[in-house]
């Protein structure tokens, strides 16, 4: 999880290793492309208003150096309140899946399981 608000990171870490996931977290995109690099996570969860390196950015250089990870992109919007317009981009740049924040636990566990590859 990539997200520059320490409740947010917090709060998602609880929700998926509740549920039985393991979870690294960054404060910013530089930090999870980094952790991403040391230990390739399944899916990638990452918030788009972000200092240093946004989420529109990062999303461009996870597609580019790891094809095969699921991106979950999730937005509250900024201070504009534009959601949106941000989530439909980051879908052009090849996030899997989007949330708006604020979203719901169980919005969070089922966009995780339907990126995950189903298990035999």
């Amino acid at each position: 999880m990539i997200d520059d608000t320490r409740d947010i990171l917090d709060l998602v870490q609880v929700i998926l290793e509740d549920a039985g996931y393991e979870v690294e977290v960054a404060s910013d995109g530089k930090a999870g492309l980094a952790a991403q690099r040391r230990s390739p996570a399944d899916v990638v969860i990452t918030d788009i208003f972000m200092p240093d390196q946004d989420g529109l950015e990062t999303i461009v250089h996870l597609r580019s150096e790891f094809p095969d990870a699921r991106i979950l992109a999730c937005s509250g919007g900024g201070r504009f309140g534009l959601a949106g317009g941000y989530l439909r981009t980051a879908r052009h740049l090849g996030a899997d899946a989007v949330l708006s924040k604020p979203f719901e636990q169980e919005e969070l566990l089922q966009a995780v399981r339907d990126l995950l590859p189903r298990r035999a």
